[in-house]
């Protein structure tokens, strides 16, 4: 049988953390043989924040590549190279930082962003579409959202993801 911490929180007042909730739930005779972790989003989108395209100019070495400078509410602004035909200057976009392991729809496999030049540009994170972040199955283009979606604000708490213990 699995059971939701969060599910769990509902029915009874706990402030335990999971791994002391599991030993007190053996101890009971309700054997726990593990704690998984559970998110609603596969990954919980870490490492994605909310960017603002400030600047677009075309790639000078590929026709259908853009070069973008993004802030991401660092400081200083990413470039990143955005192959997508909708990117714009002003558009709030979802953004991959380097070191973010994204787990695209649909796909079996995650991929980790890297900084690395594409056709002489050195890239510094991804402008992510729909799929790329396993929020649904659309690749038209990368996702602008909302005017006012706030520059570096987590993307995992703009969607709303949530994480959870699974005892089992």
């Amino acid at each position: 049988m699995k059971i939701s911490y969060k599910w769990l929180q509902d029915y009874v007042d706990v402030k335990l953390k999971p791994d002391v909730v599991a030993e007190y739930l053996t101890s009971t005779g309700l054997e726990v043989e593990g704690i998984i972790d559970y998110g609603s989003i596969p990954g919980g989108l870490n490492d994605v924040v909310i960017g603002e395209v400030m600047e677009c100019a075309k790639h000078p070495d590929a026709d259908k590549l853009t070069v973008c400078s993004v802030d991401i509410g660092s400081g200083e602004l990413l470039k990143i190279v955005c192959g997508s035909p909708n990117v714009n200057t002003g558009q709030k976009v979802p953004v991959a930082i380097i070191g973010a392991e994204l787990f695209p729809y649909d796909k079996e496999e995650s991929f980790t962003i890297k900084k690395v030049k594409i056709r002489g540009i050195t890239s510094e994170g991804m402008i992510c579409a729909e799929d790329e972040l396993g929020l649904g199955p659309s690749h038209d283009g990368i996702m602008v959202l909302d005017r006012n979606a706030v520059t570096g604000t987590p993307a995992a708490d703009y969607f709303g993801v949530y994480k959870d213990k699974v005892f089992e």
